[in-house]
């Protein structure tokens, strides 16, 4: 019998080896033992698997100090008895289950997979830790599978256990911090989390899966069993060859950009059926969703995960998301989606203290909590968190056939002191303020995506001068493919809301992203950060009465699709939304009645035209080769004019803009030589709402006139608050 220490362990849930005592044992006679525990159940008795024989009743041990039935069942098996397939036939008092015994099954983590689990450097880790349905020795169930290796036990508990942490504890697997159990009846769709006493006795709350690759939609907090995905083959560009080529991406929050009509969240088929077409027929080329990780908080819009294996629940399920993103690709579009690899919250069920010590995070605040945030930063710098994160970005795109990253706050994780003053951050081991950690740890991701995923690109968004973001490990770089332009963005906004009377001196702050947009693989965005918070949307932000802030935003996005770099807008600004994004509503939709309104539309629709149709103007957009200033220094009439060139240094686009409200007649510029400009797109067309200036012209012949250090120039009459695209034809 087994010893009264170790029974009363196991009633109470503080037995960190079930597998040492449960199931089949022999004692040091020889004599073959059956144990298991069964709270509240009146019988148990062994059936042979084989011949559906009840071999023997299971006796429940009395022990008083437990002050009623122990739950604990055990017997002798009949002399001579060997190990064999069995089962439990358990009587309830509701009724009999008859399941096969989990501590009966042999471990389920591999010894390759335990050292590549311990080491850090297991290429796929959700392969192996979280809920996965299967069958062992034909047995229907599923394995379960988590990192905690401070504990002193862990259970699973769900819906099949009345969550009762006594009824499933899991085996350690020491050598790499693994706590494993299969249990059989288990099926897809079962709620469960995993139930953990820390090392010092106590007994934390229900903890959900890292892993998991399905959840409840919040309130509710457990994971769902589910199927992993497998892995989905796809044929597209290899990420570098995006580099030359058309790259507009619209930015959504799918809970934001519509809602059904009692105010609900579209799910995946919806969506699927709306945004998609919606996106295609203006052109864009790519859509770039808002974090859909499962976050508890609405407000955070996601950037707060705390289940980075799944797709929120808000939506539907995984399979509609893999759906969403099918369709997408069928449509000719590409999905970035926003990963937030940097930080999670406290919630109490998620990350934070795991096994009851820091395991996810940094022990110490100054390396682990977020300042801006009151979230806690990941620990790049142990092996298990670093294999967890990289896992998680290959799973995106393997899994769900996602195109790329966009790395949220890429800059908070570079920087030890960022947002801290001095005192409250800790420097790395050469004395400095770079994360080394967090360096090692973006350069892997890239790396791994690059080997696995080619077709994959990385986005950045940095707001930092950190260099060689864009360039590869191999060079000294992170290894992304793109970055945020955010110096360009900030610049160019601060200069679009001053009145066109003063912008002349603020000229510069047109010109001088033109001094680094080859630096780095740029994007130009004008993001949700942008129109929150008090910032006002687009529109609100344009100085002039209401026929100017219009022609100013039209005039801002014809600069925007003809400067180099990939382009970016968020949601609501195609339609010059009024109102500041607000994450609980839908878009205005309504103002698309409005012509002003569907104007704008019809020129974001026109400019990615324009922008796909004509290579001058991305084929080389981070080289020197694609650019060329004409006019960058007439900061008294607030007039730019730049040409686009492709690869085909003959096919040349003209780029004039003028932001003033002052028609120029018979302003000249210098072009590249004799032939014909004709306009291909003009901001002030009554298409979009402008007043048509120019657009009567057509086209303009080159006079053999001197300007701008050239031989031939043009005069044009400028719109005003408008851009103008010409094509040199010769």
């Amino acid at each position: 019998m087994l010893r009264k220490a170790e029974v009363l362990a196991l009633c109470r849930a503080e037995h960190g080896d079930p597998f040492g005592v449960l199931g089949l044992h022999s004692d040091s006679k020889g004599r073959l033992w059956l144990r298991t525990l069964q709270p509240g159940a009146n019988a148990v008795f062994v059936i042979d698997a084989d011949d559906d024989d009840k071999v023997l009743e299971l006796t429940q041990r009395k022990i008083d100090v437990l002050g009623g039935p122990s739950g604990f069942f055990e017997a002798q098996l009949p002399g001579g008895c060997q190990t064999f397939k069995y089962r439990l036939r358990i009587v309830w008092p509701g009724g009999v289950q008859e399941i096969a015994d989990p501590y009966s099954f042999l471990t389920i983590i591999g010894d390759l997979d335990a050292w590549l689990l311990a080491e850090g450097s297991h290429l796929r880790p959700f392969e192996r830790l979280g809920a996965h349905p299967g069958e062992i020795d034909g047995v229907r169930g599923v394995t379960f599978a988590v990192w905690a290796p401070d504990a002193q036990r862990v259970s699973v508990v769900g819906d099949f256990n009345t969550w009762d942490g006594r009824r499933h504890p899991m085996r350690l697997r020491r050598e790499c911090g693994v706590w494993e159990l299969f249990i059989p009846g288990v099926e897809s769709g079962d709620c469960y989390k995993y139930e953990i006493r820390a090392r010092n006795g106590q007994v934390l709350p229900h903890k959900a899966d890292p892993y998991g690759i399905a959840a409840e939609l919040r309130p509710s907090t457990a994971s769902l069993v589910h199927p992993l995905p497998q892995p989905v083959e796809r044929q597209t560009l290899r990420a570098g060859e995006r580099l030359g080529s058309p790259v507009s991406i619209y930015e959504v929050h799918l809970g934001s950009w519509r809602r059904g009509d009692e105010g609900e969240f579209l799910d995946w088929q919806r969506l699927a059926e709306t945004l998609i077409p919606y996106a295609t027929d203006l052109g864009f080329t790519h859509l770039e969703l808002l974090p859909v990780s499962e976050h508890p908080f609405d407000g955070s819009w996601g950037y707060q995960p705390l289940g980075l294996y799944a797709p929120t629940a808000r939506f539907g399920s995984p399979e509609g998301f893999r759906s969403f993103v099918a369709a997408c690709h069928k449509a000719g579009l590409e999905v970035i989606v926003d990963w937030v690899p940097a930080h999670f919250p406290t919630d109490g069920h998620g990350l934070a203290r795991f096994d009851g010590d820091c395991l996810y995070e940094h022990a110490d605040p100054r390396e682990g909590m977020h300042q801006d945030w009151g979230t806690l930063i990941y620990n790049f710098g142990r092996r298990e968190v670093f294999n967890y994160l990289v896992g998680n970005a290959l799973f995106w795109v393997e899994r769900y056939g996602i195109d790329g990253l966009r790395v949220d706050a890429v800059a908070s994780m570079l920087y030890r002191d960022y947002s801290r003053n001095e005192g409250e951050w800790i420097p790395n081991i050469y004395g400095g303020r770079e994360n080394l950690e967090a360096v090692h740890f973006l350069r892997r991701v890239n790396e791994i995506l690059g080997q696995e995923c080619p077709g994959a690109a990385t986005y950045a968004e940095e707001s930092t001068a950190w260099p060689a973001v864009t360039r590869p490990p191999s060079m000294g770089g992170l290894g992304f493919h793109f970055k945020w332009n955010m110096g360009w963005m900030h610049d160019v906004l601060d200069y679009m809301q001053h009145d066109p009377i003063h912008r002349r001196y603020h000229h510069n702050q047109l010109t001088f992203g033109l001094l680094y947009a080859f630096s780095e693989n740029f994007v130009l965005p004008l993001s949700h950060d942008e129109v929150v918070h008090g910032k006002g949307s687009l529109i609100s932000k344009m100085p002039g009465d209401y026929w100017q802030k219009f022609a100013n935003l039209r005039a801002l996005y014809g600069f925007m699709w003809a400067h180099p770099g990939k382009k970016l807008l968020f949601m609501g600004g195609e339609f010059a939304q009024w109102n500041e994004w607000n994450s609980a509503g839908s878009l205005d939709w309504n103002l698309l009645d409005y012509p002003s309104h569907s104007g704008m539309q019809a020129l974001i629709r026109d400019l990615n035209q324009l922008y796909r149709s004509t290579p001058a103007l991305y084929e080389i957009d981070f080289e020197y080769g694609g650019f060329e200033w004409i006019s960058p220094n007439d900061s008294d009439n607030s007039v730019i004019a730049f040409l686009r060139r492709g690869k085909d240094h003959s096919r040349v686009m003209l780029c004039v803009c003028n932001f003033t409200p002052v028609v120029r007649e018979g302003y000249r510029i210098g072009v590249p030589g004799p032939g014909v400009y004709s306009e291909r797109l003009n901001t002030d067309s009554h298409y979009y709402g402008g007043s048509n200036v120019g657009c009567e012209f057509g086209a303009v012949d080159a006079q053999e006139i001197h300007s701008h250090g050239r031989e031939w120039s043009i005069a044009l009459t400028l719109p005003p608050l408008a851009a103008v695209f010409l094509e040199w034809q010769h």
